[in-house]
């Protein structure tokens, strides 16, 4: 194999695998759960920090259980008041690391939580395979914990 040939398959892996991401945001952004089902795999390498205060935080492993995630988020969130601003995007082959900062509201409480996020998600076969999540997780928890 040519090394013309091996830059032109990375970089075709690499433009398929934003795709998908950007198709991910999108539906994420508007709450297209039918769509999310799709993006994902069957089977998921799902990682976030166990949180036992935050309810929408549990282990998952299904792409409907992924994508779920999302709908129970809303339920326990103030829409309104989700924000999620993406500063880097970064793709190499079927691996896209997304960076940026996040902020809401939990309904029960009132209170709000915000802070930084990174998110590796890999792609293949054109679907997500792996969604590994790192956020702030003591503001999260802390916004879930009635003020007293």
């Amino acid at each position: 194999m040519s090394v013309e040939h091996t830059a032109a398959t990375g970089a075709q892996v690499s433009e398929a695998t934003r795709s998908v991401v950007s198709e991910f945001l999108a539906a994420r952004v508007a709450g297209d759960t039918g769509r999310l089902i799709e993006l994902f795999a069957d089977e998921v390498d799902w990682q976030l920090a166990e949180n036992p205060a935050v309810p929408w935080i549990r282990p998952r492993s299904t792409g409907a259980e992924c994508a779920a995630q999302f709908t129970e988020l809303m339920e326990y969130t103030v829409p309104e008041d989700a924000r999620a601003s993406v500063d880097a995007f970064l793709v190499d082959g079927a691996d896209a690391v997304l960076m940026g900062h996040l902020s809401g509201t939990v309904r029960a409480t009132g209170r709000s939580f915000e802070g930084p996020f990174a998110l590796r998600l890999t792609v293949e076969d054109g679907r997500i395979t792996r969604h590994h999540l790192y956020e702030n997780s003591l503001s999260i928890a802390e916004a879930c914990t009635p003020a007293g």
